[in-house]
């Protein structure tokens, strides 16, 4: 049996995975890394009733659990790449990010000092290892619940010391086996998309950030013609509509964020679609032995992949042809390329 170290957020998820680990022999113990957004958009001093929570995780399971404060390194690291990417007019993806920088990086990296052999969390996906040692990242059985995405930046080396206990269940499976063993989570909220903000708009906690600068500018349609004024390109994202207030006949859209000219350029919603997108800085876990290849795509979360060819482009780039039309191809987000339900790898929409 192995020594695993489990990331304990205080939801069900990662409460069950510790419990199906020591089930199954594993030496266990967790580890809690504050962020220093647990409760706001910002900093709070006081988490005394969040760590007495966790704690009580730890007593239930009977397993210790070290809290570690990351508060420094994750405002410089993710919450510094999340405000640079809406300043340069993108819209970025911090879970893409958080998992092989802060998650599957610095947290691995204090596992490991720890003695853990692998790292846990609750992620609905699933790995297998070939013959050849190599690690395969799928999707999660639950198609509803799927987090591969947010996985495919990591590397081999960190897939080696990954573990995902769930990634064979249901999202019901895990809440009947919490139930039926008596293990009550610090918390019932689920995950959300950005951690780091609760109970603001984003452009507010954008605003909020040292060196973020928003200007007023125009807001124009596809041919250029003014329609009115925006108050800043970081409160909007492609194929967004709300906000836009502009009247029209038929609502307007966002179909593209002008960062040179410091423009929102909108338009009407057929018009945003694309059939082609460039993607770089990619992650391959499988890395292809030749292009044209033909694969899925998914250009977000919540979006279903789409068949596509991609052909190789410049500086490790690739260029995706999309088989139909995609809404909403957004720069910044990750695109994430599939072969059935297995990961191949995943880079950012140029």
């Amino acid at each position: 049996m192995a020594v695993i170290a489990v990331a304990i957020s205080g939801g069900v998820d990662s409460l069950v995975a510790a419990f199906l680990l020591k089930e199954m022999g594993h030496d266990v113990f967790g580890l809690h890394f504050r962020t220093g957004y647990e409760f706001t958009g910002a900093a709070v001093p006081d988490v005394a009733p969040r760590l007495f929570d966790i704690e009580r995780i730890g007593r239930q399971l009977a397993i210790p659990v070290e809290v570690l404060d990351i508060s420094r390194q994750f405002q410089e690291s993710v919450v510094a790449y999340f405000t640079a990417a809406y300043q340069d007019g993108h819209t970025p993806n911090p879970c893409l990010y958080c998992n092989p920088t802060i998650k599957f990086g610095q947290i691995l990296n204090h596992v490991r000092q720890k003695g853990a052999e692998a790292l846990a969390t609750g992620h609905y996906a699933r790995l297998e290892t070939d013959p050849d040692g190599c690690r395969h990242l799928y999707r999660g059985a639950d198609t509803r619940k799927d987090q591969s995405y947010f996985l495919s930046r990591l590397s081999q080396d960190q897939l080696q010391q990954a573990c995902f206990p769930l990634g064979g269940l249901t999202k019901d499976a895990v809440r009947q086996t919490a139930r039926a063993n008596g293990l009550v989570p610090a918390t019932r909220a689920e995950s959300q998309d950005i951690c780091f903000i609760k109970n603001a708009p984003y452009h507010e906690f954008l605003q909020r950030q040292e060196g973020f600068t928003p200007q007023e500018g125009p807001i124009v349609d596809t041919r250029g013609h003014v329609l009115g004024h925006h108050r800043g390109l970081h409160q909007f994202t492609v194929g967004q509509r709300r906000g836009i207030n502009c009247p029209a006949a038929e609502p307007y859209y966002v179909i593209r964020i002008d960062h040179r000219e410091n423009r929102l350029v909108v338009g009407h919603r057929r018009e945003l679609a694309r059939d082609t997108c460039a993607v770089e800085d990619i992650n391959w876990i499988q890395r292809p032995g030749r292009f044209p290849m033909e694969v899925t795509t998914q250009i977000r979360y919540r979006h279903r992949s789409a068949p596509s060819r991609l052909t190789e482009a410049a500086s490790g780039a690739v260029r995706v042809k999309f088989e139909r039309p995609q809404e909403a191809v957004t720069p910044g987000q990750g695109a994430v390329f599939y072969r059935d339900n297995e990961v191949l790898g995943g880079g950012w929409i140029a």
